[in-house]
């Protein structure tokens, strides 16, 4: 969340084929073609630099882009990092030596960007910001930044658990961090822990990172049980380390969501059903469908209108109740 080896940009039948591949089990990297619908314009080139397809989340969102830029008639130039700073790098500079006519990606980490940002100025190719922001002082660097409000979906996470935890006492937290460097992961912290000053007893007693993965989350959660037999909660940055977390508190001979309560971030389909049945607690929604927007941006970006340099995602939040309703016509 390996180095792999970028492959040379296939045929279009065998590209879509591969894209498909890696949406449908995260295993493949390198890089494909998605051409634009059948009859549709080839006018407009994207590259994407995708982080990887570490989580549901993530190949719910290189679903969305997929499918939104073969709609829109746009030709996508797709990479996967396998969660791999130099490989996004890699992918960003083969995208300018091709002069395609727009980049976007989701940096694995927030910093080391500036150097190949700079060279895709300097080529004149606007780069789009996607789901995660870099750290540069230059913010010419790039044309806009689209995704969600992470601080904030940390906040909401804390928030709940200030409301319900109201009169119980001291409160136990141990917590199930992103990848180290990720803005996810730094906002979604900082969030919570500035919403949880709100009552001094809740108390993180453990932090580390899971990398976003299912069994990063469970081999975390392992030893935080051995080494800290008294957990009252568990806040996870993302669904698939919290499910991880179920795996190893079921494992211990708990009951998840209710001798240790677990709050997580995104809400995706296997996150809502393990809400709606009572394994967690609450879901802060992190929406991974950016396509639609992403193209949109990217068209009104070459045709020189003026964008919002922050474009944020309309989310919510949901409990037990809330996940039950939305169950039947989620989308990922």
């Amino acid at each position: 969340m390996e180095a792999p080896v970028f492959k040379k940009f296939l045929p279009v039948a065998a590209s879509i084929a591969l894209a498909a591949s890696l949406t449908a089990c995260g295993s493949d990297s390198g890089t494909t073609d998605s051409a634009a619908a059948a009859g549709g314009s080839d006018e407009i080139v994207m590259g994407f630099a995708q982080v990887g397809a570490e989580s549901g989340w993530r190949t719910a969102n290189t679903k969305s882009i997929q499918e939104s830029a073969k709609a829109a008639g746009v030709t996508l130039k797709f990479s996967d990092a396998q969660q791999k700073q130099e490989n996004q790098i890699k992918a960003i500079r083969s995208y300018i030596q091709q002069k395609v006519d727009v980049i976007a990606f989701s940096p694995v980490v927030e910093t080391g960007w500036d150097t190949v940002l700079l060279e895709a100025k300097r080529a004149n190719i606007p780069v789009i910001l996607t789901d995660r922001a870099v750290d540069s002082e230059d913010k010419t660097l790039y044309k806009t930044f689209l995704g969600s409000d992470f601080v904030l979906e940390g906040k909401k996470a804390g928030e709940w658990l200030v409301k319900n935890s109201e009169g119980s006492g001291a409160v136990n937290v141990v917590e199930l961090q992103g990848t180290t460097g990720a803005a996810p992961a730094i906002d979604r912290k900082e969030g919570f822990a500035e919403a949880i000053k709100a009552n001094p007893q809740i108390k993180v007693i453990a932090s580390q990172t899971g990398d976003f993965t299912r069994s990063g989350g469970k081999q975390v959660m392992e030893a935080f049980l051995k080494s800290n037999p008294d957990i009252d909660v568990v806040y996870a940055h993302n669904d698939d380390m919290g499910l991880g977390a179920i795996e190893a508190i079921e494992a211990a001979g708990k009951v998840p969501g209710k001798d240790i309560k677990i709050i997580t971030v995104d809400a995706v389909k296997d996150g809502m059903q393990a809400l709606a049945d009572g394994k967690i607690n609450y879901i802060v929604e992190c929406s991974p469908l950016l396509g639609d927007q992403l193209m949109d941006l990217s068209k009104k970006v070459l045709a020189g209108e003026t964008v919002p340099e922050r474009v944020v995602t309309e989310e919510s939040a949901f409990d037990q109740e809330q996940a039950k309703a939305a169950l039947p016509t989620r989308k990922y």
